[in-house]
């Protein structure tokens, strides 16, 4: 009889007792109002500045992890984040993730799609403003009243993120790229205003020349709305773009979470009882029905199987499990019924562990601090002392107030960084769409740092360098045997076996000798083989001869040395012959090392496997045996890393299993293959859709030019800033000069982005 119980409530989260002292507890908050990375260092700062607390502020997670002493209140900490000028709660515990939530309604993020939709409405409304002002024969009579009208909503309301920001920055004493982008708007809108209304720009049959002539000019009669509402759409486009790459920082450890079963077959009181996966205790005792997975860490009381373990270990060879062994969570039952005891539940799994694995790797990332963040926290107070400048010097000299307060406008808006905003995004719209349709995903520009100064990649073997399935590789009979007849008589056997390997075998008999006999009186020996009865003949496949005549023996050695996995098959009590199977290296894998090695690479294997399955492995694609890791567990993957690191490395790893995740967030570029699992591709940086490993070396390729042409970029939009501010401090820039330089940098940018698309 089998029942269902209904979940119960999640529990309150509490803090967790941290390893760095005795008596300090550890906590994450979730931090709200951060714009950009100096936000998170700030917060950082504060934190770390009350007693005993040491904080860690994560900008793509939005949380701080916290470790504090005793007498320090969770509130405390939230005060101090607020008085920052942020907002602060403790995160809500994980719901449980039920099938009916996994739908794309489900992935939906209201920041991202109200910032989505502020963008779109902004760029509909920005569009005929920005064509009007620079195309004069498209002005009409009172064209500059619809372009205020259009303007206006997209500087106050698209603009509305830049200017909170803005304010909570001031009232903090900083200034980041949110002063620029607002100083600039609110100064274009504001001078507008002010022409339209006591100017002459509001007067019908005003028109408004494209003059790239440097001289003074009356600014009387010029608006700037242009500038205004162009320069928040581009910024917005920056905005939404680096949300949805924040959107995505935390899959990693949702789609490590959600491997694990959901509902879990309990034993109560000799009845079997279907309870949710997370009401599971020490101590008891849960069915596992083939094909299942495993709910939870535990060791087997009852049955005999083969445990599927490649999602968590990489192990291509599924493990045989009888009484007494241990087990581990989300990992698959592939044979007979399996009765097991949990030893560990919740946050005491491996899984879990792995979970929290990937989440420091990301945490301990070096955090990039945009560079045009870097620059604009010098950038803006030295604009601004300029444009002071200008007008007092201009006043001073002149008397003229409208002379002077031109001039100044001029400073602000030739200052606003309209190319800056254009300067990542477009770079990296057209390098991620070049990318996709080569099969390469970029995940955001901070990736592309590191791509410059990898000189280690680091291969995970299994379903990446090779294919992940077992096949038959080599065959040896006895003398006085036939080989086909060993291959059908053995084949036969193991076509009624559900083992990995006896299927490789079956396929690979198949395949030579054509349709296989039938088996009668099928029997599994588990962790040893299985037999059956087959033409007439006793037939046994796989560890069940204790005695080997010593060809076979000699066949065995050395299939095993060549890192294969020996099967011995034979019938009427006599050992006739061995079958030696093997994961299968992927065709592109020898050339994928060769083009990595053109880049100034250093290829290096790392693996679960043994020693002589990895060496045969590295041989096959070009990779010497010094540059082979083998028989490392995932926690110790991350430790290679580490390592490789420690030795003065800048390391890419490239792998596909869950095994790899924290491996992959641990090193300083992560590339997944896209044929692996959710967990390893959230945990990466790049994704290589088509699961070839010879795109890995494209994937570097174009990270790295699409660096180059961010930064080219970048250095243009600062260049003709600090080009351009003497002559408009000068007055040889009148404010729409200004604004068509910004529109001329623009273009630019978006020209020399657009060179992306001729990669090869």
């Amino acid at each position: 009889m089998t029942t269902t119980v209904p979940s119960p409530s999640p529990a309150p989260s509490a803090p967790r007792p941290a390893g760095d002292g005795p008596g300090r507890a550890e906590t994450e908050l979730r931090i709200g109002g951060m714009t950009c990375a100096s936000c998170a260092a700030r917060v950082e700062k504060k934190l770390n500045r009350m007693d005993g607390v040491t904080a860690t502020v994560n900008y793509a997670t939005e949380k701080a992890r916290i470790s504090y002493p005793p007498g320090t209140e969770i509130a405390d900490l939230i005060a101090t984040v607020e008085r920052t000028g942020y907002t602060a709660e403790t995160p809500p515990p994980p719901e449980p993730v039920r099938p009916e939530e996994t739908g794309p309604a489900a992935d939906d993020d209201p920041e991202l799609s109200a910032l989505g939709r502020r963008l779109a409405v902004s760029a509909l409304l920005a569009l005929p403003v920005v064509l009007l002002a620079m195309v004069p024969a498209a002005q009409f009579d009172n064209w500059q009243w619809l372009s205020l009208t259009l303007a206006a909503p997209v500087v106050v309301w698209g603009g509305l993120p830049f200017h909170r920001a803005t304010w909570t920055n001031l009232r903090h004493g900083a200034a980041t790229m949110d002063t620029l982008v607002t100083l600039g708007t609110l100064a274009a809108f504001g001078w507008s205003l002010w022409a339209l209304f006591l100017g002459d720009a509001g007067a019908p049959g005003m028109r408004h020349p494209f003059d790239l002539t440097a001289s003074p000019a009356d600014g009387t009669s010029a608006i700037y709305l242009e500038v205004a509402a162009g320069v928040t759409v581009f910024l917005l486009l920056g905005r939404w773009l680096e949300a949805r790459s924040k959107r995505r920082a935390g899959a990693a450890l949702k789609a490590l979470m959600e491997l694990g079963a959901k509902d879990v077959t309990v034993l109560r009181d000799g009845r079997e009882v279907r309870v949710p996966a997370d009401r599971l205790a020490v101590g008891d005792r849960f069915v596992v029905r083939p094909g299942e997975k495993i709910a939870t860490d535990g060791t087997v009381v009852e049955g005999t199987s083969a445990v599927d373990a490649s999602l968590l270990t990489g192990e291509s060879v599924p493990v045989d499990v009888t009484v007494g062994d241990a087990v581990t969570g989300a990992t698959v039952n592939a044979g007979g019924r399996l009765v097991v005891e949990a030893t560990g539940v919740g946050a005491g799994t491996r899984l879990a562990r792995m979970a929290r694995l990937v989440e420091d790797a990301q945490n301990g990332k070096a955090r990039v601090q945009r560079l045009a963040d870097r620059i604009s926290g010098v950038f803006v107070p030295v604009v601004l002392l300029i444009a002071a400048g200008t007008f007092g010097g201009w006043l001073g000299a002149t008397g003229d107030t409208v002379a002077a307060f031109t001039a100044a406008v001029a400073v602000l808006i030739i200052a606003c960084p309209c190319a800056l905003g254009l300067a990542t995004p477009t770079a990296l719209l057209v390098g991620t769409g070049r990318g996709a349709q080569l099969g390469i995903l970029i995940k955001g520009p901070e990736v592309l740092e590191s791509t410059r100064r990898v000189d280690t990649v680091v291969l995970d073997k299994t379903g990446t360098v090779t294919t992940g399935r077992m096949t038959l590789r080599t065959v040896y009979a006895a003398e006085g045997t036939d080989e086909e007849r060993l291959l059908r008589l053995a084949g036969a056997v193991e076509h009624a076996s559900e083992h990995p390997v006896a299927r490789a075998v079956a396929a690979g008999a198949a395949e030579r000798t054509g349709p296989l006999p039938p088996a009668e009186h099928f029997e599994n020996v588990p962790g040893r083989g299985a037999r059956a009865r087959v033409e007439g003949h006793q037939v046994a496949v796989g560890r069940l001869y204790d005695d080997l005549p010593d060809p076979v023996a000699q066949a065995v050695r050395d299939a095993e040395q060549a890192g294969l996995t020996a099967v011995v098959a034979g019938w009427d009590g006599a050992a006739r012959g061995v079958l030696a199977v093997a994961d299968t290296v992927k065709e592109t894998s020898a050339e994928a090392v060769a083009a990595l090695r053109r880049l100034g690479l250093r290829p290096v294997l790392l693996t679960g496997d043994n020693r002589p399955v990895a060496e045969s492995v590295a041989r096959s694609v070009g990779i010497p045996a010094e540059d082979v890791i083998a028989g490392v567990l995932p926690e110790g993957k991350v430790t290679e890393i580490e390592r490789l690191r420690a030795e003065g490395r800048t390391v890419a790893m490239v792998g596909d299993g869950v095994n790899d995740a924290a491996a992959l967030a641990t090193a300083d570029l992560g590339l997944a293959m896209g044929t692996g699992t959710d967990a390893a591709i959230e945990a990466s940086d790049l994704t290589l859709v088509r699961g070839d490993l010879r795109v890995a070396a494209d994937a570097i390729r174009l990270s790295r030019r699409t660096l180059a042409t961010i930064k080219g970029n970048l250095v243009w939009a600062f260049g003709y800033n600090v080009a351009a501010l003497p002559l408009a401090a000068a007055g040889l820039l009148n404010p729409m000069i200004a604004g068509a330089a910004m529109a001329f940098s623009s273009v630019f940018v978006v020209t020399n982005s657009l060179r992306l698309r001729t990669f090869r």
